[in-house]
């Protein structure tokens, strides 16, 4: 019987190593939340939903048997990775997260390091009235009471409320590119970017857009990760981890 992988997805991450492990044939089964309506196509099995918490992703693993657990969701998506913690320590499976490395300032940047949406809150009256929100549309309660500022959020799927009331919501999925994100930022009289430390390449481009408009950037930092957890930054350390060829 051939190694079963299950990997708590959401990223593109997820999706490029659920595509290398079933081109080494491995079972692989990737796990989404549900948040998105019309995910990406994703090789191997996908399931929907939530496991129940810790205890019900533990009976997953034994009742499916899976030989080894990646944690491959959002940086920010806190629970699921404690969860997935608990779900490995209890059953015994191994257990890896996989992280793409976060942002980091250049020279050039203007950006304003906080601890969470609400902390990026408290400092936008004092940094611009109109804001580029590029959080995720399930965090807009955080800025619901300021009233007096104008926010661009752009989504895939329509926020949930409660949301601020002079909210502008652009429907579209990346990636983007720097000139794309310029033209936004340009036509929308942008003052300020709001964005969480997501890391990677594929919504990189506002930063780049921020620093040629000199633009200030709120930044979310990650959560830290439980402990005693092992990390990767890449697809090709999991298949390392997995003792599968990478190349």
């Amino acid at each position: 019987m051939s190694t079963h992988v299950l990997i708590l997805g959401g990223t593109a991450e997820a999706r490029e190593l659920a595509a290398a492990l079933v081109a080494r044939s491995v079972r692989v089964t990737t796990s989404l939340a549900g948040r998105v309506a019309r995910p990406g196509a994703i090789a191997g099995e996908v399931r929907i939903g939530g496991f129940g918490g810790a205890d019900g992703l533990a009976d997953w693993l034994r009742e499916q048997r899976v030989d080894a657990l990646v944690d491959a969701t959002h940086p920010f998506a806190e629970s699921i990775t404690a969860n997935a913690a608990r779900a490995a320590a209890a059953t015994g499976v191994p257990a890896l997260v996989l992280r793409r490395p976060g942002w980091h300032p250049g020279p050039a940047d203007r950006w304003y390091p906080v601890a969470s949406l609400s902390a990026a809150a408290d400092l936008l009256p004092r940094l611009g009235r109109r804001v580029f929100l590029t959080t995720g549309r399930l965090g807009l309660a955080a800025f619901a009471d300021l009233t007096d500022l104008h926010f661009v959020v752009r989504s895939v799927e329509p926020p949930q409320p409660p949301s601020p009331p002079h909210t502008e919501v652009l429907l579209a999925r990346g990636p983007f590119t720097v000139a794309d994100e310029t033209a936004l930022l340009y036509d929308q009289r942008i003052d300020v970017l709001v964005t969480k430390d997501s890391g990677g390449a594929a919504t990189a481009a506002k930063l780049t857009a921020a620093r040629a408009l000199r633009l200030p950037v709120v930044v979310v930092q990650r959560p830290p990760l439980p402990e005693a957890v092992t990390t990767v930054p890449d697809v090709a350390g999991v298949l390392a981890w997995l003792g599968l060829d990478p190349h």
